[in-house]
Order: structure tokens, then sequence, then C-alpha cells
């Protein structure tokens, strides 16, 4: 009876063993599922763009009245009280010849915005209002009807509106405060579209181009081989390591189905090329995922000149009829930092060359010419890039 119930006693205990074991293990394998970069599968859209789909930039010249003030001064922007002439003249309003306007209250502006693709007549557009002159501020102002072209010299649209300013300021006394910009601002749905783009989508309706963000040979061929394993063979082929040629159906309804079905299909984008971006003028340093560092050796050490200047002052005896003279007497001080060798270990992820560049004790602005060094030793295992 005992050696029975200590039989069924370890049959349940080794059933649970393997229950919880086989639980780690799903456990591990889904920790592991969670834990893979979610960056490696992209969706079409977000690799490319569909040939001939495209914004357009549009650009007005306008004026803006109604400021308390802050607008433009006659003397230095005479074009704005050109301007008020012109848009009086316009309403009814004739001038003398030679009579002055303060254009105090009113400012020059530069009216820009994006036309969408497939943006049709009726439709709103965002603007932004831009001063040109010396007005200080834009707020409280109101843009009159200003006409907005595109490259070609024809007008889209069609902007009026009040301006959004989010900024303020005050100055009396010769002191002045402000807060953020107050010479630009935007208008919401400041601008109608007045004439359509023609799309180049429909320009052959039996096929579309997909050209990529990034000309790279590996993502246009597995571009071409997740539209062709969706839709069947020969659907995509690719034209080059940047545009690939997708056959759609001739119905522009179908067509937008497909369309919509093959941005969202998922492909694995190809490995970034390493890249370390130096800005010359800020001393950033900026590098992807991709950097790797082969092991170096790095010294560093700082050199600093120092140079105070001194006033002299030389009299002359009494009586000698001489003339004071100021001199300038110069101490020049040179001091070199102590550096080390650093030794560098190979770096095969972006945490780890990070860790060793820190190692170095070296400023970002210091970082500039160690990379190179390191690259021109060939250490640095990616492509610099200076801004």
């Amino acid at each position: 009876m005992v050696n029975a119930i200590f039989h069924d006693y370890f049959t349940i205990l080794n059933f649970w063993i393997k229950t919880m074991r086989i639980s780690v293990i799903m456990g591990l394998v889904l920790a592991s599922a969670l834990s893979m970069p979610a960056w490696s599968a992209q969706k079409i859209k977000e690799l490319a763009t569909i040939g001939g789909v495209r914004s357009n930039q549009l650009v007005g010249y306008g004026l803006v009245v109604g400021l308390d003030g802050t607008g433009d001064k006659a003397t230095s922007s005479p074009y704005t009280s050109q301007s008020m002439i012109n848009m009086l003249n316009q309403l009814g309003v004739q001038m003398q010849p030679g009579q002055k306007i303060d254009p105090k209250n009113a400012a020059a502006v530069v009216v820009t915005a994006n036309l969408p693709p497939f943006a049709k007549s009726g439709q709103p557009l965002d603007i932004t209002v831009s001063a040109i002159g010396d007005a200080k501020s834009l707020r409280g102002g109101t843009l009159l009807m200003t006409p907005l072209k595109g490259a070609d010299g024809q007008i889209y649209a069609m902007a009026q509106g009040n301006i959004l300013i989010g900024g303020a300021g005050a100055s009396a006394g010769g002191s002045s405060a402000k807060v953020n910009q107050l010479n630009a601002g935007r208008i919401p749905a400041g601008a109608t579209v007045e004439r359509e783009v023609a799309s180049g989508l429909n320009a052959n309706a039996n096929s579309v181009q997909l050209e990529l963000l990034e000309a790279d040979f590996t993502t246009a061929n597995r571009v071409v081989e997740a539209i062709n394993k969706a839709f069947g063979s020969e659907t995509a082929r690719a034209l080059d390591g940047r545009v690939v040629e997708v056959r759609t159906p001739f119905d522009s309804n179908q067509r937008v189905q497909f369309l919509a079905k093959m941005e969202n299909l998922a492909v694995t984008a190809a490995e970034s090329t390493p890249l370390v971006i130096l800005n010359a003028r800020t001393g950033s340093v900026v590098m992807n995922q991709a950097v790797k560092v082969e092991p170096c050796a790095v010294a560093h050490g700082n050199l600093s000149v120092t140079v105070n200047s001194t006033p002299v002052v030389s009299q002359p005896n009494p009586l000698s009829q001489g003339q004071t003279v100021v001199g300038q007497q110069a101490d020049i001080n040179v001091r070199a930092d102590g550096g080390k060798v650093i030794n560098v270990p190979r770096g095969t992820s972006l945490n780890e060359v990070v860790r060793a560049l820190n190692a170095v004790g070296a400023t970002p602005q210091d970082l500039l010419s160690i990379l190179q060094a390191m690259k021109a030793a060939g250490a640095l295992k990616a492509e610099l890039q200076i801004i």
C-alpha cells in the first residue's frame, strides 16, 4: 500500500517537472521571439513610394494687415508701401502720385504650402506665413488674398485668413522680451486648391513603378520576391537598384485594391551601410548600428595656448618734453595635457563602439579627429560623411 502511494507520488512529481520544463522552454522561446528586432521586417510603403504620387511646393507673395504697430518700416521696406498702393488701386481707391504710406500696421510676407497628391479643387491646405521685411511681429495679423504658384508659374491655390502665432513679446524702455518666433506663423486650412495636378498613377494603366527611398539591389530583389510570391510570378520585375515595375489591373478600383494589398506586404530590408556622420560646425557625431571597430590603440592629449595681454604705461622723465606711451606686454602660456594610450578592443555592436570611444575620454569635438584617424588606420569599418 505504501509503495503504491509513493509510486503515485513520484509519478505526479515527474509529470509536474516535465510540465514545468515545457513551460520554461516555451517561455524562453517566446522571450526570444519578442526580443528579435522589430525593424527587420518593414512594409513596402515604408521602403518605397509609387512613381508619380508626390507632393508639390507652392509659394506666393502676400500682404498681412491689422498689426498693432509691429509692421514694416517705410524706409527699410519700400516694397511694403508699394504693395499697399497696388492693393488699394485694385480695390478702387486711387492713390495720388508720390503719396506716402506708413506700413507700420502691415507687413510683406511669403506664403508657402505643400500641394498633396490627388488634391482636388476646393480642398483646404495648411499654409505657413513668414515675414520678409523688418516687421517685429505678425501676431494678430490677417493675410489678404494671396495666389500660390507652382514651379511652372501657374496658380494652384488661393490663401487668406488670420495668422496663428505661437509666441509672445513685449518691449519698453529699450528692453525687450520674446518667447518663440513672432515673424512666422501658420493658418490651418488657410488656402483652397483652385487647380488640380494630374497624377502619374494613371499614365500607364497596366503598371506602376515603385521607387525605393534608398537605392539597394538587395532590397529591390526582396521586394520583387515578396510581390511575386503574393500575386504570382512575373507580377514585378526590378529595373535597377531603385525602381521596381509592378503590373497592375486595368480597372481603377481593382488597381487601388491591388496597391493597398501590395504596400502592406512585409519585406526584410537589406542591412544598413555602416555610416558615421560628422558635423564639423557643431561637433556632432552620429553613427548607425552597423558600425564596427577593429582592435587599435588610441592616444589622446590636449594642447592649449593662452595669451594674456597687459597694458604697460611708459612715463617720460620730468622736464624731458617726452610723451606718455602705452604699450602691451604679452604673456604666452603653452600647456600640454598628458594623454595616455588606450587599447580599443574589437567592437561588433553600437554599445561596444560607444563604450570604447568613451574610454578615450575625448570630447565630441575631439572625436572628429579621432574617428578620421581610425578610418585612415583601417580600424573603423564605416563610411565617414562630413556635413
